[in-house]
């Protein structure tokens, strides 16, 4: 094996890692990373302990539009396009970097992670199809994932016009609606983007 493949190999390693951290599951693992499955499962056993979990990825734009959902998929949309047009990322390098930077933001003020990254990813294949789209708030300016080819003129965020019940439901670590109109996501975007600028990207 030459030394190029070797460094090539270890990098494919690393990246299977990382993913395999995040919550990647074998069916993104064997599309993204160039190791056989077999390594994969092997290398997903030692980091989890346990066999990948095995059915088929979430194929439905619904969920992405309940309260909190729409809340935490817009946020993480919405840095995944900062990642992709202004740090300059590759679509891979991009998803990766904004999942770890919505994770630090929620776990940051006390929340839960409700957007996994299975359903990430999902949501950015949604937005590739043309199935999803970024509407602007009528109200607070915001932009949020909605169903594609919906009307965006007087679109209201969930934000703005949260349920009844918004945030009733949860325990102690939920996520509720700000009492000023400030979107979610240009809140995260505020703060990426320092961030972003310091890592040098």
């Amino acid at each position: 094996m030459t030394k190029k493949s070797v460094l090539g190999e270890v990098r494919e390693v690393q990246l299977a890692i990382e993913l395999i951290e995040l919550g990647a599951r074998l069916q993104f693992l064997e599309s993204e990373v160039g190791l056989s499955r077999e390594r994969l499962i092997r290398l997903y056993k030692e980091l989890k302990g346990v066999s990948p979990p095995k059915g088929l990825l979430p194929f439905s734009t619904d969920w992405y539009m309940t309260w909190l959902a729409n809340i935490h998929s817009s946020m993480f949309y919405n840095m995944y396009r900062f990642m992709l047009e202004e740090a300059d990322e590759t679509p891979l390098r991009a998803l990766i970097k904004s999942y770890r930077l919505y994770m630090e933001q929620i776990e940051a003020h006390g929340g839960e992670v409700v957007l996994d990254f299975t359903r990430a990813y999902t949501m950015v294949r949604f937005f590739e199809s043309d199935m999803l789209q970024l509407s602007t708030c009528s109200r607070c300016g915001g932009r949020f994932v909605a169903h594609a080819h919906d009307n965006k003129h007087g679109y209201v965020c969930v934000l703005c016009r949260p349920p009844s019940r918004a945030g009733k439901a949860r325990g102690p670590k939920r996520v509720e609606a700000p009492a000023e109109s400030e979107s979610a996501s240009d809140t995260v975007l505020a703060r990426a983007q320092p961030q972003v600028a310091a890592s040098g990207h």
